[in-house]
Protein backbone atom coordinates (compact mmCIF):
# COMPACT_ATOMS: atom_id res chain seq x y z
CA UNK A 1 0.00 0.00 0.00
CA UNK A 2 2.99 2.19 1.46
CA UNK A 3 4.38 1.34 -2.58
CA UNK A 4 1.55 2.18 -4.02
CA UNK A 5 0.99 5.82 -2.55
CA UNK A 6 4.37 6.72 -2.99
CA UNK A 7 4.41 5.84 -6.65
CA UNK A 8 1.26 8.10 -7.20
CA UNK A 9 2.73 10.82 -5.53
CA UNK A 10 5.98 10.44 -7.63
CA UNK A 11 3.44 10.82 -10.88
CA UNK A 12 1.71 13.52 -9.87
CA UNK A 13 4.91 15.46 -8.90
CA UNK A 14 6.65 14.50 -12.30
CA UNK A 15 3.95 15.27 -14.28
CA UNK A 16 2.38 18.38 -13.06
CA UNK A 17 2.92 21.30 -15.36
CA UNK A 18 5.65 23.67 -15.74
CA UNK A 19 3.40 26.94 -15.42
CA UNK A 20 2.94 25.60 -12.14
CA UNK A 21 7.17 26.21 -11.11
CA UNK A 22 7.97 28.23 -7.85
CA UNK A 23 11.31 29.83 -6.78
CA UNK A 24 13.20 27.42 -4.93
CA UNK A 25 16.21 28.20 -2.75
CA UNK A 26 18.84 25.03 -3.24
CA UNK A 27 21.00 24.94 -0.46
CA UNK A 28 21.87 21.34 -1.00
CA UNK A 29 23.88 22.55 -4.44
CA UNK A 30 27.45 23.24 -3.67
CA UNK A 31 30.26 23.63 -6.24
CA UNK A 32 32.58 20.83 -6.35
CA UNK A 33 36.25 21.27 -4.21
CA UNK A 34 38.39 23.39 -5.89
CA UNK A 35 35.90 25.19 -7.66
CA UNK A 36 34.26 29.03 -6.20
CA UNK A 37 31.14 28.98 -8.81
CA UNK A 38 29.76 26.28 -10.86
CA UNK A 39 26.70 25.22 -13.53
CA UNK A 40 23.97 22.79 -12.06
CA UNK A 41 21.59 21.71 -14.69
CA UNK A 42 19.02 19.04 -13.85
CA UNK A 43 18.66 17.42 -17.22
CA UNK A 44 16.52 14.94 -19.04
CA UNK A 45 17.70 13.78 -21.97
CA UNK A 46 14.21 13.09 -23.86
CA UNK A 47 13.35 17.02 -22.99
CA UNK A 48 13.99 18.70 -26.08
CA UNK A 49 14.67 22.26 -24.80
CA UNK A 50 17.27 20.33 -22.68
CA UNK A 51 18.37 19.35 -25.95
CA UNK A 52 19.09 22.91 -27.04
CA UNK A 53 20.28 24.22 -23.92
CA UNK A 54 22.71 21.86 -23.40
CA UNK A 55 25.28 23.19 -25.32
CA UNK A 56 24.98 26.63 -24.54
CA UNK A 57 25.33 25.40 -20.87
CA UNK A 58 28.76 23.98 -21.89
CA UNK A 59 30.06 26.73 -23.16
CA UNK A 60 29.40 28.99 -21.02
CA UNK A 61 31.39 26.83 -18.41
CA UNK A 62 33.90 26.40 -21.03
CA UNK A 63 33.86 30.18 -21.57
CA UNK A 64 34.12 31.35 -17.39
CA UNK A 65 36.09 28.02 -16.66
CA UNK A 66 33.21 26.64 -14.12
CA UNK A 67 31.97 23.17 -13.47
CA UNK A 68 29.14 22.11 -15.12
CA UNK A 69 26.97 19.76 -13.07
CA UNK A 70 24.35 17.19 -14.83
CA UNK A 71 22.21 16.17 -12.56
CA UNK A 72 19.30 13.32 -13.79
CA UNK A 73 16.08 14.19 -13.43
CA UNK A 74 13.87 12.01 -16.07
CA UNK A 75 10.10 13.26 -16.17
CA UNK A 76 8.42 9.54 -15.83
CA UNK A 77 6.03 8.68 -17.97
CA UNK A 78 5.89 11.62 -20.60
CA UNK A 79 9.29 10.64 -21.45
CA UNK A 80 9.64 6.82 -21.79
CA UNK A 81 12.86 6.08 -22.74
CA UNK A 82 14.67 9.03 -20.56
CA UNK A 83 15.41 6.65 -17.38
CA UNK A 84 16.93 3.94 -19.40
CA UNK A 85 18.98 7.06 -21.41
CA UNK A 86 20.15 8.42 -17.78
CA UNK A 87 21.50 4.57 -16.68
CA UNK A 88 23.40 4.14 -19.85
CA UNK A 89 25.19 7.88 -19.47
CA UNK A 90 26.04 6.83 -16.00
CA UNK A 91 27.53 3.70 -17.69
CA UNK A 92 29.68 5.80 -19.82
CA UNK A 93 30.62 7.74 -16.94
CA UNK A 94 32.22 4.91 -15.43
CA UNK A 95 34.23 4.82 -18.59
CA UNK A 96 35.57 8.31 -18.04
CA UNK A 97 33.96 11.83 -17.17
CA UNK A 98 34.69 12.83 -20.87
CA UNK A 99 32.70 9.58 -22.41
CA UNK A 100 30.02 10.08 -20.21
CA UNK A 101 29.17 13.81 -20.83
CA UNK A 102 29.77 12.93 -25.05
CA UNK A 103 27.51 10.25 -24.55
CA UNK A 104 24.74 12.70 -23.48
CA UNK A 105 25.53 15.48 -25.91
CA UNK A 106 25.42 12.02 -29.11
CA UNK A 107 21.67 11.46 -27.28
CA UNK A 108 20.80 15.34 -27.40
CA UNK A 109 21.99 15.54 -31.07
CA UNK A 110 19.99 12.32 -32.12
CA UNK A 111 16.71 12.83 -29.54
CA UNK A 112 14.48 13.39 -32.60
CA UNK A 113 14.62 10.26 -33.72
CA UNK A 114 15.03 8.08 -30.93
CA UNK A 115 12.15 6.18 -29.40
CA UNK A 116 11.70 3.05 -26.43
CA UNK A 117 12.45 0.34 -28.91
CA UNK A 118 15.83 1.87 -30.85
CA UNK A 119 17.32 3.49 -27.97
CA UNK A 120 19.49 0.25 -27.59
CA UNK A 121 20.44 0.94 -31.11
CA UNK A 122 22.12 4.40 -30.79
CA UNK A 123 23.53 3.02 -27.30
CA UNK A 124 25.50 0.25 -29.35
CA UNK A 125 26.00 3.24 -32.21
CA UNK A 126 28.18 5.43 -29.67
CA UNK A 127 29.62 3.13 -27.76
CA UNK A 128 30.84 1.40 -31.19
CA UNK A 129 32.09 4.89 -32.15
CA UNK A 130 34.20 4.87 -29.17
CA UNK A 131 35.56 1.51 -28.79
CA UNK A 132 33.68 0.65 -26.26
CA UNK A 133 32.32 -3.11 -25.39
CA UNK A 134 28.76 -2.61 -23.93
CA UNK A 135 27.59 -5.33 -21.64
CA UNK A 136 24.40 -7.31 -22.26
CA UNK A 137 22.98 -5.55 -19.21
CA UNK A 138 23.91 -1.81 -18.37
CA UNK A 139 23.42 -1.93 -14.78
CA UNK A 140 22.91 -5.67 -13.12
CA UNK A 141 22.71 -4.83 -9.69
CA UNK A 142 21.08 -1.24 -9.91
CA UNK A 143 24.06 1.05 -9.01
CA UNK A 144 23.80 3.43 -11.59
CA UNK A 145 19.91 3.44 -11.33
CA UNK A 146 20.47 4.33 -7.50
CA UNK A 147 22.66 7.25 -8.72
CA UNK A 148 20.01 8.52 -10.93
CA UNK A 149 17.64 8.35 -8.65
CA UNK A 150 19.51 10.07 -6.19
CA UNK A 151 19.59 12.93 -8.27
CA UNK A 152 15.76 13.10 -9.15
CA UNK A 153 15.27 13.14 -5.47
CA UNK A 154 17.66 15.96 -4.88
CA UNK A 155 15.32 17.55 -7.50
CA UNK A 156 12.46 16.42 -5.89
CA UNK A 157 13.46 18.14 -2.73
CA UNK A 158 14.22 21.63 -4.11
CA UNK A 159 10.63 21.60 -5.64
CA UNK A 160 12.46 20.81 -9.23
CA UNK A 161 9.86 19.93 -11.39
CA UNK A 162 10.54 20.77 -15.31
CA UNK A 163 13.59 20.16 -17.17
CA UNK A 164 15.91 21.80 -17.89
CA UNK A 165 16.54 23.58 -14.27
CA UNK A 166 19.28 25.35 -14.03
CA UNK A 167 21.04 27.34 -11.06
CA UNK A 168 24.49 28.89 -10.62
CA UNK A 169 26.07 28.48 -7.72
CA UNK A 170 29.01 29.08 -5.27
CA UNK A 171 29.54 28.03 -1.17
CA UNK A 172 27.22 30.62 0.16
CA UNK A 173 24.38 30.89 -2.50
CA UNK A 174 22.65 30.27 -5.24
CA UNK A 175 20.69 31.31 -8.38
CA UNK A 176 17.84 29.50 -10.55
CA UNK A 177 17.98 30.75 -13.95
CA UNK A 178 15.10 32.17 -15.86
CA UNK A 179 16.58 32.24 -19.19
CA UNK A 180 19.79 31.38 -20.89
CA UNK A 181 20.19 35.36 -21.64
CA UNK A 182 21.36 35.93 -17.91
CA UNK A 183 23.25 32.93 -17.47
CA UNK A 184 27.30 34.17 -18.67
CA UNK A 185 25.66 37.73 -16.24
CA UNK A 186 25.03 35.43 -13.23
CA UNK A 187 27.92 33.51 -13.79
CA UNK A 188 29.92 36.86 -14.19
CA UNK A 189 28.04 38.66 -11.07
CA UNK A 190 28.41 35.06 -8.78
CA UNK A 191 32.16 34.90 -9.26
CA UNK A 192 32.56 38.45 -8.21
CA UNK A 193 31.06 37.57 -4.73
CA UNK A 194 32.27 34.37 -4.33
CA UNK A 195 34.32 33.31 -1.02
CA UNK A 196 37.39 31.79 -1.85
CA UNK A 197 37.20 27.58 -3.04
CA UNK A 198 37.61 24.71 -0.88
CA UNK A 199 40.76 23.15 -1.81
CA UNK A 200 40.24 19.84 -3.62
CA UNK A 201 41.43 16.53 -1.64
CA UNK A 202 44.85 15.25 -2.65
CA UNK A 203 44.47 13.20 -5.77
CA UNK A 204 40.54 12.94 -5.64
CA UNK A 205 39.04 13.41 -9.17
CA UNK A 206 36.65 16.23 -9.07
CA UNK A 207 33.65 14.74 -10.12
CA UNK A 208 31.20 16.90 -12.69
CA UNK A 209 28.60 14.32 -13.80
Amino acid sequence: MKAALKSAYLFLVLTVPACLGFGVDAPALKPPPGARVAIVMFEDMECPSCALNYPVVEETGRTHSVPVLLRDFPLGPSHPWSFDAAVWARFFDTKSETLGRDFRAFIFKNQPQIIPGNLRQYVQKFADENHVPLPFASDPEGKLKAKVQADHDLGLSLGVNQTPTIYVVSNTESTKVDTLDHLSQIVEEMQKKAAPAAPAKSGAKKKTA
